[in-house]
């Protein structure tokens, strides 16, 4: 099982200190997160993709290529990349030059975004973002499959015997999930081509999470790609720690209190007891992270944000620190002791190279 940080880059004032960071201070503490995950032994980087204030990663693949080069063993991923607003022409070059930077160690999570005026910036219409999501990923599928592609859809000019270099490093597409909160229509997307499936359900309960999962284990398996259990599942959480439950709560309050997604309305204790918010200790956190396997069953891939709503950096890197060397090792443990034998691991550039020679590999014959 993967573990991991995940951020969306926002730039928020600390509410304790009235201080806001620069955008070139947050650019750069971002990498610093991505440099102290790989430090402390998680696997996974992960960045969201927005193009309007207070967030600043609206480069994705130029961020993850400068971590690429300062790392040497941590996946670098997305949080979400917009199928919507960008060109699957575009997303197919960038990716695959990035894959081949950084060695494989590069996959996605394919999303819709939930900014709504970000459609008109790049000539899109909000109205048609579930087709959009689904035209342009089937045409991105294929850039990274077919060498040659003859394409015509209704939101881009047709393509004529046209080929996406770089090719995928190996002949291996990155993998792909999908991230949604609320679309049944890419849990369907994300079955249809044995893709990934990951639920951000930071804000979500865990009865409206699981509706979600199932449906896409059950379609999952209904393409057959395999049971509904070894379906690719990935979660998001949200974590504060301290040595001390009541020292968390006080240095964690004014944050929430302040944040313009879970501020405003019920407490910081009702929304912990509603959502993956864990504020506390780091065995306050491995105990509830451990109950998303009974909701949700065997997954592949928990990412924890630590950085969001104007958290200073130092307390985010207290955070990582406290995630990699208490709580991750109990994870890995415990998540391992009760997973079926049948239930894959998170795919990997590696795992996925190996799959697809062992498929070319010619059937041991009868030896004389």
């Amino acid at each position: 099982m993967q573990f991991g940080i995940f951020t969306v880059g926002d730039v928020t004032t600390d509410p304790s200190t009235g201080r806001t960071p620069t955008e070139h201070e947050r650019i750069k503490a971002m990498v610093t997160i991505a440099r102290k995950a790989e430090e402390v032994g998680l696997d996974v980087f992960a960045t969201g993709e927005h193009h309007n204030p207070p967030f600043v990663p609206s480069s994705p693949t130029t961020m993850l290529g400068w971590i690429a080069a300062r790392t040497e063993r941590i996946i670098l991923s997305t949080a979400t990349t917009l199928i919507t607003t960008n060109d699957p022409v575009k997303i197919a070059e960038d990716y695959a030059m990035l894959q081949h930077l950084a060695d494989g160690r590069v996959d996605l999570t394919m999303g819709r975004g939930n900014t709504g005026p970000v459609y008109p910036w790049f000539g899109q219409d909000i109205r048609q973002g579930i087709n959009l999501a689904i035209e342009n990923y089937a045409l991105l599928h294929r850039l990274w499959r077919e060498d040659v592609v003859d394409w015509e859809g209704r939101f881009r000019t047709p393509l004529q015997g046209f080929t996406s270099t770089p090719r995928p490093l190996d002949g291996i597409p990155p993998f792909v999930w999908h991230g949604s909160i609320r679309s049944p229509e890419i849990a369907e997307q994300a079955a249809y081509y044995g893709d990934g499936f990951f639920h951000n359900n930071i804000f979500w309960p865990k009865e409206h999470t699981k509706k979600l999962i199932d449906l896409y284990r059950e379609r999952y398996a209904y393409y057959g790609h395999g049971n509904p259990e070894q379906a690719i599942v990935g979660l998001g959480g949200q974590v504060y720690m301290r040595p001390n439950s009541q020292d968390a709560i006080r240095e964690f309050r004014p944050f929430f209190d302040h944040s313009p997604l879970m501020g405003g309305g019920i407490s910081m204790e009702e929304y912990m007891e509603q959502t993956p918010l864990t504020v506390g200790t780091p065995e306050q956190v491995i105990e509830k992270t451990l109950t998303f396997r009974e909701h949700f069953g065997d997954y592949q891939r928990q990412l924890f944000i630590v950085d969001g709503g104007g958290v200073p950096q130092k307390a985010v890197l207290e955070q990582i620190d406290m995630l990699g060397e208490e709580v991750v090792p109990v994870l890995r443990k415990e998540f391992a002791k009760y997973r079926p034998a049948d239930v894959p691991d998170a795919p990997t550039h590696a795992s996925l190279l190996a799959a697809r020679d062992a498929e070319r590999a010619p059937a041991a014959g009868p030896t004389a």
